[in-house]
C-alpha cells in the first residue's frame, strides 16, 4: 500500500472512531422520529404498526422493539397490548425522573455550578423582574416566607425555600424557566437541607428572604442584587472542596 493510501486510510479510521456509524435501533429511532417530524403526527395520534415499520424501514422486529423501547423511555411513546404506540409528550416527566435519580453528595463544584446558574437567572434578570411584579406576587412571597419560619423541620424549611424562589422566578412569565428550576429542584433542596442543617435553618432564611422582598417591592437594585447574592452564597462553606484528579495523591 502506497504511503498516500496509508495515509487515507488512517484518516479514515479515526473519523470512524470520531464519528462512528448510527446502530441499526439508533437509525430506527431516527427514521420514526422524522416519520413523526414529516408526517405532522401530534399527541394521541397512533404510530404505523411494528409489522408496517419493519416493511417500511428494512429492518428486524428487535430492532423496532428496541427503538419503541428507547422512545417510550424518552417519554415520546406510549405503547400497549393490542393498541400499539400512540404518541404522548411525558418528555418532561422523564427529565425529572432523570434529575431525581442523581443521589450523589453535592461537592462544592456543584454548588458553584448550581448557585451560579440561579444568580444569571434570579440575579441577572432584575430589570425584567423590577418591571413585572405586582402586589399580589409580593404578598405571595411573604406568605410563602412565613411559612418557611414555622416549619417544624429542616426538609419542611427547605421545601418552602424552594417554593418561594420558584414563586420569584415565575414573575418572569417564562416557561422554560419555571420547567427547569422543577427539573433542579432535587438538587437545588438538597443544597438548601445541607446548608440548614449547620445553621438556623428557619430564622435565618427568613430574614434574608424579606430583605429580598423587600428590595424587590421598592426596587431597589442594589439592595436586591446584594441580598439576593449574600443569600445564594451563605451555604458554599458547608460544602467540602471537590479534589481534581490531577491533585490526587499517586
Amino acid at each position: 500500500m502506497s504511503a498516500k493510501r496509508s495515509a487515507e486510510a488512517a484518516v479514515g479510521s479515526a473519523r470512524a472512531r470520531v464519528n462512528p456509524a448510527p446502530s441499526a435501533v439508533d437509525a430506527m429511532v431516527s427514521n420514526i422520529r422524522a416519520l413523526i417530524t414529516d408526517g405532522g403526527l401530534k399527541v394521541g395520534d397512533s404510530l404505523p404498526t411494528e409489522k408496517e415499520l419493519c416493511e417500511r424501514f428494512d429492518a428486524g422486529r428487535n430492532t423496532v422493539r428496541e427503538a419503541m423501547r428507547i422512545l417510550k423511555a424518552y417519554g415520546i411513546v406510549s405503547v400497549r397490548p393490542k393498541v400499539g404506540a400512540t404518541l404522548i409528550d411525558d418528555r418532561m416527566e422523564r427529565a425529572l425522573d432523570l434529575f431525581s435519580f442523581n443521589t450523589l453528595e453535592i461537592s462544592r463544584r456543584t454548588f458553584n455550578d448550581i448557585q451560579g446558574f440561579r444568580k444569571l437567572i434570579e440575579v441577572g434578570t432584575v430589570d425584567t423582574l423590577f418591571d413585572n411584579v405586582q402586589p399580589d406576587d409580593i404578598a405571595a412571597l411573604r406568605e410563602i416566607n412565613a411559612q418557611l419560619r414555622h416549619a417544624p423541620t429542616i426538609s419542611d424549611a427547605s421545601e418552602q425555600d424552594f417554593r418561594f424562589h420558584l414563586r420569584l422566578v415565575s414573575i418572569l412569565n417564562n416557561r422554560a424557566v419555571r420547567d427547569v428550576y422543577r427539573i433542579m429542584k432535587p438538587v437545588i433542596i438538597r443544597i438548601m437541607e445541607r446548608a440548614k442543617q449547620l445553621r438556623d435553618f428557619n430564622e435565618d432564611t427568613f430574614e434574608q428572604h424579606s430583605a429580598i422582598v423587600d428590595a424587590l417591592e421598592q426596587k431597589d437594585r442594589i439592595h436586591y442584587q446584594y441580598a439576593l447574592v449574600s443569600h445564594l452564597e451563605l451555604g458554599l462553606w458547608a460544602f467540602e472542596e471537590e479534589t481534581r484528579p490531577e491533585q490526587q495523591a499517586v
